[in-house]
């Protein structure tokens, strides 16, 4: 059996988290998927601003990195407008799941569906009770996690992406 827990991102997890993300960049082009095709995107500056903030997440199957995530406490700019129907709550501060990925190395062991749980249970510890995500049409993957994690589909919004600007957007109020 294997220990598997969620800790905060630390420098020395730039790497290797990186390379999860950019191996899932080539899963999702592989899939037909748009989404993070962006020259320079995700980058090696990102995952060190998610580490320096604490937003970054990793999740550790005994000792090794196997997923990375970023769970931003505030505002997103990109969820200011949303199309095709609005957001349950704005009146109180939400998380948002960004990056979320588990390595080539762990997949087919439903380890993404323990990520994001314990995201939510990161977020909640800090005193939050709403969370959102967004993903892309083609992200089949994150839409069934997001759902099966008692998300709802709120609408559509808008990324600096010029290969496909709309996300599906989720949102989780507990």
């Amino acid at each position: 059996m294997s220990l598997i827990y969620l800790r905060q991102a630390r420098p020395a997890d730039a790497a290797a988290s990186l390379e999860i993300l950019l191996a899932a960049k080539r899963f999702l082009k592989a899939s037909g998927s748009t989404q993070w095709q962006t020259p320079g995107y995700p980058s090696q500056e990102i995952v060190a601003a998610d580490i320096a903030t604490g937003a970054g997440m990793v999740l550790m199957v005994d000792d090794q990195v196997a997923g990375y995530a970023a769970l931003v406490v505030g505002d997103e700019p990109t969820y200011q407008v949303i199309k095709g129907g609005s957001w349950q709550d704005n009146d109180h501060p939400y998380a948002t799941i960004h990056r979320l990925s588990v390595s080539d190395a762990f997949r087919g062991q439903h380890l993404a569906k323990f990520l994001f749980s314990n995201l939510i249970s990161v977020g909640l510890a800090k005193g939050v009770r709403n969370f959102r995500i967004d993903t892309g049409r083609k992200n089949q993957i994150v839409q069934h996690l997001a759902e099966s994690n008692g998300f709802s589909h709120r609408g559509t919004i808008f990324v600096d992406d010029p290969a496909d600007r709309s996300r599906l957007a989720y949102e989780l109020n507990l």
